[in-house]
Parts: C-alpha cells; structure tokens; sequence
C-alpha cells in the first residue's frame, strides 16, 4: 500500500472512525418500552393490557372481548378489563410510545456524512477525460461531540412516554368504573322511582274515590294528582339519565354494533363491612403517582438541555471536510498521476450572538420545570388527602341512611299505616309518609353510589389518572315530592 492510499482511506474514513457505533436494540423493537407500560398498570389495576398491531392481537383482542362479554349482564371488573382491550383511544395513546421510542432510535442513529465528487478539465487536450478529480466527505463533528448528550435526553423522554402511556391506561381504567357505579345507581334509582310511581298512581286513584265520596276536598285531590304526574315525569327523566349512562360505559369500553347489548345489575354492591386503610395514602401517592414521575423525568431532561445548550452556546455548527484531489498531466508522452489529502474545519464565529439568549432560555425553562414538579407534589399530597376523606366520611353518610333513616321512614310508614287501618291517622298523614319515605330510599341509593364513587378515586389518588369528581353531590332525585303534596 503506497503512502498516498494510505493517506487517502485515513483521509476519508476519519469522520466515520470518530462516530463509533451505539445498538439501537432496544428502541428498535416494534413493543419497545410496552412492557414497563404493563407493569405499572397491573400493579394499580391488575388487568391485561395489549398494544394491539398486527392483524393476529387484533383478533386475539376480539375473542377475548366476546368471551368477556358473553354473560351479557357485566361486572365492574369485566366493564375495567373490556375498556382497556377494545379501547382505540387507548391503542392511539400508545403510537405515541411509539413514536418516542423512534424518536430515542433515531438519536442513537449517526448523522450520514454528505460525500462529494467533481471532475475538473473535462475533454482537456491530450487526455482521455479529465484532468483532475476531487472527492470530499464531510461531517458535523458538533452532532458527533453532542450526541451522547441528545441520546441521554431522548431516552428520558422515552422513558416519561412510558409514564404517560400507563398514566392515559389508569385514566381510562377509573373513567370506567365511575361510568359503571353512574350507570348502575342510575338504574336503582330507575327501580325507586317505578315502585313509587305505583304507589303514587294509586293514592291518585284512592284521592279520586275519596272524593266522590266527598270525603276529599277537590283541592286535596288535586295535589295527589299533580304528585303523580310530577313523580311521573321524574321517573322518565331517570330513565334517560340510566341510558346516557349506560351509552357512556359503551364508549369507554369501545362497543357498538350487536356489542352494546348487554346489561348492567339494577343494584350497587352492598356497603363493605370495613373500610380500607389509607393512613400512609400521602406517601403512597408520592411513592406511585405516574404524573409525578412524568414531571421528575421532564425536569431531568430539561436540565440535560440546559447543560446541552451550556456546551453549545458558542460554537452552533462544526462540520469538518476530509477528502482528496487526484490530478493527471501529460509529461514526455506519459500520464503522470498525484494524489494528495485535504482537510477543512468549518465553524460560525460567534461575533453577533453570543448564546445569551438561547442560555437564558433554558434556564427559565429549568426554573419552570422545577416549579411545575413542586407544584405537583404538594397537589398531589392534597389529592391523595381530599381522596381519602371523601371515601371515609361517604362511607358515613351511606351507613347513616341505610341503618339510621331509611329503617325509621319504613318505621314511620308502617306505623301510619296501622294507625289509619284503626282510623286514628287521615289519609294525608299516610301519603305525606309515603312520600317522605320514597325521598329517603333515593337518597340512600344516591349516598351509596357516592361511596363507590369515592373508592373507585382512590387509585387514581395513588397511582394517578385523574383524581374525577369527588364524592358529595347527593341530588335529591324526589324533590319533586317534597313539594307536590302539600301537606
């Protein structure tokens, strides 16, 4: 090998040597970083999650949905597990893990050198083609001297699309099971308000005989009926909320067609027995909260930027050119050849910006990163607090009506009944008990589906996913009662 080829393949092969070589296995895979995705969501839900993209797992995701849904009448638990196989918003949420882990292979990738050729003296006298040819390979040594720097911040990244993934996973496993608790008390309510609708459309009707008898002014009568109607036109109000909520469930668990025939129990579970111990709940949420680790690795990979920006505030672009010129002459009838190396260094002379700017940027961004993370940590503190109130003291309310009022109401009645069986109460006074008890049994529902709720908010609490509405909006679904009877 002559000292001019040696010089030559050393000349063209320096910018390659100094890019070296990163696998990029890891972000290559096609379920890359999915399996992280899996662990976090099955300790806080325990459900199989499956990012679904061939035709084989969809099909594997259909059969396992039929067979799922195949009892027609579905639990809390099977509605969680439909809606994180079958939901396509959820599939969509995970090309984004995707795209980051392309993103964290595509950083590991070096950047292809520009390669150069041109000939000089084309058809010049006494020669076959050419004088001379030159041949250059240019690279950006900048890219190269930073990019461990940007595949550091593009698998931070990578890893808080791991978070967001599980965070939007848990999101729509708790939007489902409040959407279950919604629909189901909807339809208790619904089983309320039919019973007493009946008994109100027969004090209508004994109102009615009472006063062709003359016993029951026209006035009184006329309050009974109007009880009736307006506890009818409730009734059908009820009916439309238990199907909206039903429609809701159904889009969260991503049915349509022959897939939305199923049914939900027209009963909320009982009230536990014990309520859970969450005295630790503030440390566990710190400990767990996905959101909390999304903004721990945003302010870790800021503050990469910040130091990348810091190593690059002068010098924005260096790229060095390495190549050769291969010259011909004609000299006593013989075609004499040379060939000699090259190298340039091109770099932008910071005259007019000095990088102050671009400096001051990130530092600012650093300052709001770090802002944002204690700013999610004391709400999150707050959060897990509110969440652990909300379900202690539901769980109150629930046991007080169905142990305390709704026994006493029954109590009421039944003894208003007897006392009017003996002619000692009035029909007035059995009605107005009737109706009082038909509000405290729809308060009671309402008051359990508030405690549900508020269990159903304390894993998001911990785990994140949104934290929902909280639990002590109790609507008085017999307001209607408290007026229409006007006793």
């Amino acid at each position: 090998m002559t000292a001019a080829t040696f010089k030559l393949m050393a000349t063209l092969t320096l910018p390659l040597v100094l890019g070296g070589c990163v696998s990029a296995a890891e972000y290559s895979a096609r379920e890359s970083g999915f399996m992280s995705v899996e662990n976090k969501t099955a300790e806080a839900i325990g459900k199989q999650t499956v990012w679904v993209q061939n035709r084989q797992q969809a099909q594997m995701v259909s059969d396992r949905v039929k067979t799922l849904m195949s009892k027609k009448t579905i639990d809390m638990e099977t509605a969680v597990q439909v809606a994180v196989l079958n939901n396509k918003g959820l599939q969509a949420a995970y090309v984004e893990l995707g795209n980051s882990a392309a993103d964290a292979w595509q950083a590991v990738m070096l950047i292809n050198p520009t390669v150069s050729i041109g000939l000089t003296g084309i058809g010049a006298p006494g020669l076959e083609a050419f004088r001379s040819v030159e041949g250059a390979v240019v690279s950006n040594v900048l890219a190269f001297a930073t990019r461990e720097g940007n595949i550091a911040i593009a698998d931070t990244r990578f890893r808080q699309a791991q978070l967001n993934a599980a965070l939007r996973t848990l999101q729509l496993a708790a939007d489902t099971r409040r959407a279950w608790i919604n629909a189901v008390a909807a339809w208790e309510n619904v089983a309320q308000l039919n019973q007493a609708t009946a008994a109100a459309d027969a004090a209508s009707e004994l109102a009615q005989k009472l006063g062709e008898t003359g016993a029951m002014t026209k006035a009184a009568q006329a309050r009974e009926h109007a009880f009736y109607a307006e506890l009818t036109g409730q009734a059908a109000r009820v009916r439309l909320n238990a199907r909206l909520a039903k429609e809701e469930l159904t889009r969260l668990m991503g049915l349509w067609g022959s897939g939305i025939d199923y049914e939900v129990p027209n009963r909320l579970p009982a009230l536990p027995k014990k309520l859970e111990n969450r005295d630790l709940i503030e440390a566990e949420a710190l400990q767990r909260r996905a959101d909390l680790q999304v903004a721990k690795l945003n302010l870790e990979a800021t503050a990469k930027s910040y130091k990348l920006t810091e190593a690059t505030r002068y010098v924005t672009d260096l790229e060095i050119l390495s190549g050769f010129e291969t010259e011909r002459e004609k000299e006593d009838g013989r075609t004499k050849t040379e060939t000699t190396g090259q190298a340039e260094l091109e770099f932008v002379i910071p005259i007019f910006d000095s990088g102050k700017a671009r400096m001051r940027k990130a530092e600012l961004a650093y300052m709001q990163a770090a802002n944002l993370l204690a700013e999610k940590a004391v709400n999150i503190r707050s959060e897990a607090r509110s969440a652990y109130q909300a379900y202690r003291a539901s769980y109150d309310i629930a046991r007080h009506y169905r142990n305390s009022v709704v026994p006493l109401r029954t109590a009421i009645e039944e003894q208003s009944l007897l006392t009017y069986n003996a002619m000692i109460s009035n029909t007035f006074e059995l009605l107005a008990d009737s109706r009082e008890k038909i509000n405290a049994n729809l308060l009671a529902v309402n008051a359990k589906r508030d405690f549900w709720l508020a269990a159903a908010n304390l894993a998001p609490a911990i785990y994140g996913g949104g934290a929902g509405t909280s639990a002590g909006e109790t609507e008085n679904a017999a307001s209607a009662g408290n007026g229409g009877g006007g006793h």
